[in-house]
């Protein structure tokens, strides 16, 4: 299995979420699960393709180029990509994956989440898509997505078809047993 992790460029401020990096990546190297992730070295895309390769497991990176260009792509990796641009990162990383999840992170996190859950809802794919909620972090996300689909602008199996994980093991089952929901417009 490869799973696709977004998640920050930055390590934030608790140290909890370099842990949660650390030990998802453990889990992943000691459990062949290959990652798929941003190319970076930097924040918790470092720390989690530091812990799944120093378990012993293969890392793939994708990074557009200007991004390497600015010396933050990670070196030592089983395998990295360099893309023209973010939407041929964010391609080639769906791609590649069998799953796709959300750590802590930034702007660019939910971003990338978001448009993989989108695709799922419409059919382009159906892997499983899944929020590593860390001490509560993605809890007001969810309360706007359960906020949307109370006024109607979401349907409930699109918010069902989330795997919500505080732990690897929680993630792994999630995935394993993940069913995708109708296609939207089928």
């Amino acid at each position: 299995m490869k799973v696709a992790v977004y998640c920050g460029s930055r390590s934030g401020n608790e140290p909890l979420y370099a842990e949660k990096a650390k030990e998802l990546g453990e889990f992943f190297g000691n459990n062949g699960i290959d990652l798929v992730f941003g190319g970076g070295h930097v924040g918790l895309m470092g720390i989690i393709a530091d812990a799944v390769l120093a378990s012993g497991g293969k890392v793939y990176g994708v990074i557009p180029e200007h991004l390497r260009d600015r010396e933050l792509a990670h070196t030592g990796l089983t395998e990295l990509f360099v893309v023209k641009d973010m939407h041929e990162r964010k391609a080639k990383m769906a791609e590649l994956a069998d799953g796709f999840v959300a750590l802590p992170g930034g702007i660019g996190t939910l971003e990338e989440i978001f448009e993989v859950w989108t695709w799922a809802q419409l059919g382009v794919h159906q892997k499983p898509c899944a929020f590593y909620n860390v001490n509560g972090f993605y809890n007001p996300l969810l309360e706007m997505v359960k906020t949307m689909v109370a006024t109607g602008f979401v349907s409930q199996q699109y918010l069902d078809m989330i795997v919500l994980a505080q732990t690897p093991t929680d993630l792994v089952d999630g995935f394993r047993a993940y069913a995708p929901p109708q296609e939207k417009w089928a």
